[in-house]
């Protein structure tokens, strides 16, 4: 059993009288900021001269700076710009300018874990990863529920960067929903692995899949767009409320003998191979090495596979329905 941590054990007095800084401005940095900001502690939002961003935060109240000048001025300097720009900004504009006996955090452990980022011996690292995208954390502090986070210590200089990460994840909000204690490396590891191979690219490759199945054999468009995707919502809401047991409870029996007899034919071995080797490629390195160098080379094969992807007959079918739909809010990128 991971330790979890609530607001109890965390004393947001030991932000007092300093200076955080949030590098980033974007669905995680907006949040972090604000609810630092309403927690009453002293913010300072670091961003790139030209930056649309900024214009924004100061509309929120917020005090903007470059990112040399943030980094210089943070007692605590918490990064959240995309992963694969993180380590050229702390090796020019971070590094030179943290003061020793400071913290550097980050909400996923990607850059430090990888060696993107090698800091200092003289500064805490620390990680406080909200399990939200910022829109849902910040709404969810507004509320006054917070989301769950993980918090890792990876470098305790000073002997108290456990008790300031658990201050500053009290925060941003976390407490209340409680933190888990991990490491950088389980965080980075598992978070890659859940994404690839389940939350984004497995279960996108299985409706895709499905509902290609579907239309080849015969079957409408929308009929298949219904079964494959729209009704996935019900079936994942129920397993959050009560895990596969309710959600088994709560469809028919003749859907729970498919599930259990069929379920495991199209999972089978062969895609649990496929897993582990994803496993493998995430834990040695090759994933991240990779995704860096897409990044270097201008995106050769990220572009053209986000361009197909977005223009897939599932897609189109989707918008189309969802419009019949306006009480679903519908989203369109």
């Amino acid at each position: 059993m991971v330790n979890v941590y609530y607001d109890k054990d965390a004393d947001l007095g030991l932000l007092a009288e300093k200076t955080i800084g949030i590098v980033g401005y974007g669905s995680q940095g907006h949040a972090h900021a604000l609810n630092l900001h309403d927690n009453g502690q002293k913010v300072v939002v670091g961003l790139y001269p030209e930056s649309k961003s900024r214009a924004v935060a100061e509309a929120a109240g917020l005090e903007v700076a470059d990112v040399p000048e943030v980094a210089r001025r943070a007692d605590i300097l918490m990064v959240l710009i995309p992963d694969h720009v993180q380590g050229r900004i702390y090796r020019e504009e971070i590094a030179p300018n943290l003061r020793p006996g400071s913290a550097l955090m980050v909400a996923h452990g990607f850059s430090i874990h990888y060696r993107e980022i090698v800091p200092d011996d003289t500064v805490d690292v620390m990680m406080c990863a909200p399990k939200a995208p910022g829109h849902r954390m910040r709404e969810l502090f507004v509320e006054g529920v917070g989301v769950p986070s993980l918090l890792a210590v990876h470098q305790d200089a000073t002997g108290n960067a456990k008790q300031l990460g658990l201050a500053y994840a009290k925060g941003v909000g976390c407490t209340g929903a409680g933190v888990l204690e991990t490491t950088i490396k389980d965080e980075t590891e598992s978070d890659l692995f859940g994404e690839q191979t389940i939350l984004c690219g497995g279960v996108t490759a299985l409706v895709q899949a499905a509902f290609d199945t579907l239309v080849e054999g015969g079957y409408p468009e929308e009929i298949a767009f219904f079964e494959c995707l729209h009704e996935l919502k019900m079936i994942v809401d129920l397993m959050y409320q009560g895990g596969f047991n309710y959600m088994r409870y709560s469809v028919s029996d003749t859907a729970e003998y498919g599930d259990l007899t069929r379920g495991p034919r199209v999972i089978d071995e062969h895609v649990r191979e496929n897993m582990r080797a994803i496993l493998k490629e995430i834990q040695d390195g090759t994933f991240a090495k990779e995704w860096i160098a897409e990044n270097d080379e201008g995106r050769p094969r990220f572009n053209p596979l986000r361009a197909q992807a977005r223009s897939s007959n599932l897609e189109d079918v989707g918008k189309r329905l969802r419009s019949l739909m306006p009480w679903m809010d519908p989203k369109e990128v």
